[in-house]
Order: structure tokens, then C-alpha cells, then sequence
């Protein structure tokens, strides 16, 4: 998304609307987008600077980590803020920005149940711990067989 920085008022700019995905080239790792990036922004020039902040919206697909099945999720970005010198050019491209901040809400572990419209096949179990009177002592007899003369 490319802003031009003449067509800025002094009193700032609200842009509402959807562009390309800003992540293509994650297909490899296996996140595909599942639709467009939706985006509600208002932005400025202070100071020899622009300052933009508003929320986004990124649908991907992704891979359960325990059930392997693939599933649509929604990344939000609900506090979106950028503030960049401005240097020359009379655009500035935002998408280095906004790639930057779906990235970061990428989740590690993706699970299908996550949102809640979904049970996933495969539930998440902790592993079971023992309980006092089962767990083992230390085996410190080796260490105590050690000459250190």
C-alpha cells in the first residue's frame, strides 16, 4: 500500500479497504492467505514524519499442529501504529509495516480449535505427572562410586 504523501490534508486521512496479501511469500512454510488484508487507518504528517494507527485484519490458512488438518484463521491486529521519518520520496510504502505486524500475530502452535468454532480431532493432553508418593528418588549412585584422589 503505497501512500501518497500530497493527497495527506493537514487535518490527516481515514482510509478503509482491502489490498493484496502482504504475505505471499510464505506459501513455502505453508500459510497461505485466505483472503485479503482489510484495513481501517488514519493517517498524518507531523514533524516531517508520518504516523499511521488503525487495526487490520488478515484471513490464513493454516496447519493444526495436532490434528494436521488445515483451517482458516483470522489474524487481527487490533492496535496497528507506525511513526517513519519521512525522507524524499513523495510515497511511502506501508507494506514492509503491515507485513511486519501480521507476521508478529502469526500464532507458533496453530490449533483449529483455537477460535472456537471447531473441535479438533485430536485434543490437546498435558502428560500426566506423578504424584509425591510415586516419584522417583535421585540416582545420585553412580556420582558416589566417583575417585576424585
Amino acid at each position: 500500500m503505497k501512500i501518497h504523501l500530497r493527497q495527506i490534508p493537514d487535518d490527516g486521512l481515514h482510509l478503509e479497504g482491502e489490498e493484496d496479501c502482504p504475505i505471499p511469500d510464505l506459501a513455502k512454510e505453508e500459510i497461505v492467505c485466505a483472503g485479503p488484508l482489510r484495513y481501517s487507518l488514519d493517517l498524518g504528517i507531523s514533524e516531517g514524519a508520518l504516523w499511521a494507527n488503525g487495526s487490520l485484519s488478515q484471513q490464513v490458512e493454516l496447519t493444526c499442529v495436532s490434528c494436521l488438518e488445515r483451517f482458516v484463521h483470522t489474524i487481527r491486529v487490533a492496535d496497528f501504529t507506525i511513526h517513519t521519518e519521512l525522507g524524499g520520496p513523495e510515497t511511502v510504502d506501508l507494506d514492509p509495516y503491515l507485513r511486519e505486524d501480521i507476521l508478529l500475530n502469526l500464532p507458533a502452535y496453530p490449533r483449529c480449535e483455537r477460535e472456537g468454532g471447531r473441535v479438533c480431532p485430536r485434543p490437546f493432553q498435558q502428560a500426566e505427572r506423578t504424584s509425591d508418593a510415586e516419584e522417583r528418588k535421585p540416582d545420585w549412585s553412580a556420582l558416589d562410586k566417583l575417585n576424585l584422589e
